[in-house]
């Protein structure tokens, strides 16, 4: 099997198995997107092999494989930061929402005491 096709086959799964998790709402499109963009890109340059050559001699990389990887190490880094930025998020939003069921479970105890005095 040529790799081109196997690299195209492989990307185009990955769209399709990330658009359905959003589609059986296991994935939000916010969290998708960046997903949907790296298996995009697997799938454009499979197709277009020769712009990958081109594109990574630009740079100044020896072999495209090194530009491959050295973009998708830059992707990775940036998808974790941020998750990072959603999960700090999600910390603060949970932190509040403790908060405010305190406030309001001492609210009905009083409310509870006041009814049976």
């Amino acid at each position: 099997m040529n790799i081109h096709l196997l690299a195209i086959i492989l990307s185009s799964l990955m769209f399709l198995l990330v658009v359905d998790l959003v589609r059986r709402h296991k994935l939000t499109f916010k969290y998708a997107l960046a997903w949907l963009l790296v298996s995009a890109s697997g799938v454009f340059f499979a197709v277009f092999h020769k712009f990958l050559f081109k594109m990574a001699g630009f740079l100044g990389f020896e072999l495209p494989s090194n530009f491959i990887f050295f973009t998708l190490f830059c992707i990775f880094v940036f998808l974790s930061l941020v998750m990072t930025v959603f999960l700090c998020q999600q910390n603060n939003r949970n932190d509040t929402m403790a908060q405010k069921i305190a406030l309001l479970e001492f609210e009905i105890k009083q409310l509870k005491r006041k009814s049976s005095n």
